[in-house]
């Protein structure tokens, strides 16, 4: 049935859909055009890469998983160069298009960013739709995000990028398929008009975070009233950041083998063996490539991560490309102006359950270095399936937050209840010792901004060790 649109509003509601329209079984192929790496190396070209081409093509599949395409076949395609018309070379694009026809592929994925005129000219060649890596993973997002600031944000970023793209595929007249409209079909356009739509729109959404942001600002501002020690989750997508994050706080966050398969951020207050409270916060997977503009959208999405005391940069060591994956995560961060600096970071390798025994081994042997590490900087391996080394991790956790407080000796007399129950409420009393007569000898160990308060309180407080 055919809709009468009488507004640009109704017309952008459009593009949001309920999910399921894609139907399972739309027949994807899934490209990887990937420079050699002797054209990658070059001056001219991209920056060369240390991930394996395998791993690369097995990730975009990942990737088209996760919105339930059916990918028919991967091809991997070494290019000594980019053509700028329609970004590999022609004997290229007329094999695949005969491909495509053979197959009956609808929808191509090209594992590569494409420029506007790339994409519409391969539609033209392949006679299907085509979408890149940055449509698919804003495919993606749109799929995942639940909760409205994770709507908005994925929203503005999809608005962006096609702003860039009304020549090609801006819709009014056919309903779209889809989280948020790539993978529908042609339609009528009205450039300039949806182009000025968009940026109202935008506008709006960029008013609505910025309110997000001032409430997230108020909550991290009642967590400073009391303050608990932040310790956030990092990490590549599908490392196992939600599994870990249930496996510490006893809580049921969506955890799946699957990319991106949680998307809105979650934080949960939970007690350390020793009794410290810290807030755990689980963020959004990082991943090669990630576009800019959800860089960008995503921000507030992360402020936990930036406001964190400690970092647990949680690494997938079974996979091939751990410690590429790891560089992609250290530049996202670094985006972000988040610096990775070993006193902050607790490096995390999970999915020790998957290692052969030898690798196992050798990766325990690291781990177990830092017996003899005064700063604590070697990794820890874990399997948060298995429970195996959470212990190990919740100790290293409480030795970092201990390392950056100062300890005071404190005597109190009978009468002083009132401060007794202060120190308990604002401290950690980490021995506590009675003479005869009630007077009370304690160890305390206090967070650096409470610490002015506590030497307001209890001036003849002696200290102990010094934070840092």
């Amino acid at each position: 049935m055919t809709e009468t649109l009488t507004s640009g509003e109704a017309r952008l509601q459009a593009m949001a859909v309920p999910e399921g329209e894609i139907a399972a079984a739309t027949h994807t192929l899934v490209i990887g055009p990937y420079l050699s790496r002797t054209a990658a190396a070059s001056p001219h070209g991209p920056a060369p890469v240390s991930r394996s081409t395998q791993a690369r093509l097995e990730e975009a599949v990942g990737l088209a998983a996760a919105i339930e395409l059916d990918v028919v076949e991967a091809i991997p395609l070494s290019l000594a160069r980019i053509r700028p018309s329609t970004y590999l070379g022609k004997g290229r694009v007329e094999e695949i298009a005969g491909l495509i026809k053979a197959s009956e592929i609808g929808l191509v994925v090209m594992d590569c960013a494409l420029s506007p005129v790339q994409q519409r000219n391969l539609e033209k060649e392949f006679g299907a739709k085509v979408i890149d890596r940055t449509g698919l993973i804003l495919e993606i997002f749109g799929r995942r995000a639940s909760t409205r600031e994770g709507t908005l944000q994925v929203e503005h970023a999809h608005l962006a990028y096609q702003k860039s793209r009304l020549v090609r595929s801006w819709t009014h007249l056919e309903r779209q398929r889809g989280g948020f409209g790539f993978l529908g079909g042609p339609g009528e356009t009205q450039i300039e008009a949806d182009r000025r739509m968009i940026q109202e729109r935008m506008t709006r959404i960029e008013r609505d975070l910025d309110a997000v942001t001032r409430t997230r600002g108020l909550h991290r501002q009642s967590r400073a009233r009391v303050p608990y020690p932040i310790v956030a989750l990092v990490g590549y997508t599908n490392a196992g950041k939600s599994t870990l994050f249930n496996a510490l706080t006893k809580a049921q966050v969506v955890a799946q083998d699957m990319l991106f398969a949680t998307l809105d951020p979650t934080a949960r207050a939970t007690k350390l063996p020793h009794g410290e409270t810290v807030i755990l916060s689980d963020t959004v997977g990082f991943i090669s490539d990630l576009p800019t503009a959800l860089i960008a959208a995503f921000r507030a999405t992360l402020e936990d991560v930036i406001e964190a005391d400690i970092l647990l940069h949680v690494r997938d060591v079974a996979h091939v490309d751990s410690e590429a994956q790891a560089e992609d995560v250290g530049t996202v961060l670094g985006e972000l102006g988040i610096e990775m600096s070993a006193d902050r970071i607790i490096e995390v390798w999970n999915k020790a359950d998957l290692l052969d025994e030898g690798e196992r081994t050798r990766l325990a042997n690291l781990s177990a270095h830092d017996r003899n590490d005064r700063d604590g900087a070697a990794p820890v391996l874990v399997s948060s399936l298995t429970g195996e080394g959470l212990s190990a991790l919740t100790a290293r956790i409480e030795a970092r937050i201990a390392r950056a407080r100062s300890t005071f000796a404190v005597i109190l007399g009978p009468e002083e209840g009132a401060a007794l129950h202060w120190l308990y409420e604002n401290a950690e009393v980490l021995d506590r010792r009675m003479e005869e007569g009630g007077t009370l000898h304690l160890a305390i160990r206090i967070a650096p901004e409470k610490e002015p308060r506590f030497l307001n309180r209890f001036g003849g407080a002696r200290r102990l060790s010094r934070a840092g």
